[in-house]
């Protein structure tokens, strides 16, 4: 009878064991990492540290002025918001004109008053900036 016990015991002890495995496999496989994390020059294996390919919609070049204004510039410029000179209104450009083109594109640039910096198109290159202002004194002239 004891060893029939011990049998019984020694069954349930090895299911109980390989039960709690499982669970623990299926613990660690919910907490595992998504993703690993690799910085460029890091020697990192397979992982591809590159840049990610231009997507399909990406410019292949400078856009027009007029392309930057209706993305950017407009949204500010074709309702005065913040004291925003509205494109086509010849006395509110008007000052602005007589301190010259220059002065435009370092304002537009750099930032100007309630205007941040490239009218808040960060990854827009200073180029582009300059063709959306010729754009916009195009509008008065």
């Amino acid at each position: 009878m004891m060893r029939v016990l011990v049998a019984v015991l020694l069954v349930l002890g090895l299911q109980g064991g390989s039960a709690t495995a499982a669970v623990e496999d299926q613990i660690k496989a919910r907490i595992a990492p998504i993703g690993t994390v690799c910085v460029d020059g890091e020697d990192c294996g397979d992982i591809l540290t590159s840049a990610a390919p231009a997507s399909a919609s990406a410019s292949s070049g400078p856009r027009s002025g007029e392309e930057v204004y209706q993305s950017v510039c407009a949204a500010c410029h074709n309702a005065g918001v913040a004291g925003a000179p509205v494109t086509g209104d010849a006395p509110a450009w008007s000052p602005r004109l007589e301190k010259g083109l220059d002065t435009l594109v370092t304002h537009a640039i750099e930032g100007f008053n309630a205007m941040p910096a490239k009218g808040g198109c960060a990854n827009c290159p200073d180029e582009e900036i300059q063709a959306a202002v010729e754009h916009m004194v195009e509008a008065v002239e």
